[in-house]
C-alpha cells in the first residue's frame, strides 16, 4: 500500500498536469503570428499527451488505493503551475511552457524518488517515462528558441 506522502505527491502532479493541460489548450487557441501553423499543431500534440498522462496518473492513484483529486478548485489550490491567460506571442508562450514543463519534471522526480523508496517500481517507471518525454520536449523548445 502506498504511503500518504506518495499519494499526496501524485495528486500534486495530477493538479500540475491539469493546469498545464488547460494552459496549453489556451495557447493552442490563442497563438498568433508567423509561426501559428507549426505551434498550433504542436500545442495540440502537447495537450493531447497531457490528457493521456492525467488519466494514467489518476488511475495509478486509484490502483495504489488512493483517491485522485477531481475538481478544478482542488487543482487551483494545490498546483505549482499557475493559470496563464492572455498570452499569444510565440516566444512568450514557449518560454512559459518551458517553465511549466520544468515544474512537471521537478514533481515527477519527487514522485519517482518516493516510489523508489517504497519499492513501487510501477510508479517509479511511470515517472521515468514521463520525465524522459518532458525533458525531450524541453530540449526541443530550447532549440526552437535558439
Amino acid at each position: 500500500m502506498a504511503s500518504d506522502k506518495l499519494l499526496t505527491e501524485l495528486n500534486q502532479l495530477l493538479s500540475d498536469l491539469h493546469i498545464y493541460y488547460q494552459n496549453t489548450r489556451g495557447f493552442h487557441w490563442n497563438i498568433k503570428g508567423k509561426r501559428f501553423f507549426e505551434l498550433h499543431v504542436k500545442f495540440e500534440e502537447l495537450y493531447t499527451e497531457a490528457l493521456e498522462n492525467i488519466d494514467e496518473i489518476a488511475e495509478r492513484i486509484l490502483t495504489i488505493k488512493g483517491q485522485p483529486l477531481h475538481s478544478f478548485e482542488a487543482y487551483l489550490e494545490t498546483s505549482n503551475i499557475k493559470p496563464v491567460t492572455n498570452m499569444s506571442k510565440d516566444e512568450d508562450i514557449v518560454a512559459s511552457l518551458l517553465d511549466q514543463i520544468g515544474l512537471l519534471v521537478k514533481q515527477e522526480n519527487v514522485v519517482k524518488e518516493l516510489a523508489a523508496s517504497e519499492d513501487d517500481s510501477e510508479t517509479e517507471d511511470m515517472m521515468i517515462a514521463l520525465t524522459n518525454s518532458h525533458e525531450k520536449t524541453m530540449w526541443m523548445f530550447r532549440s526552437w528558441l535558439g
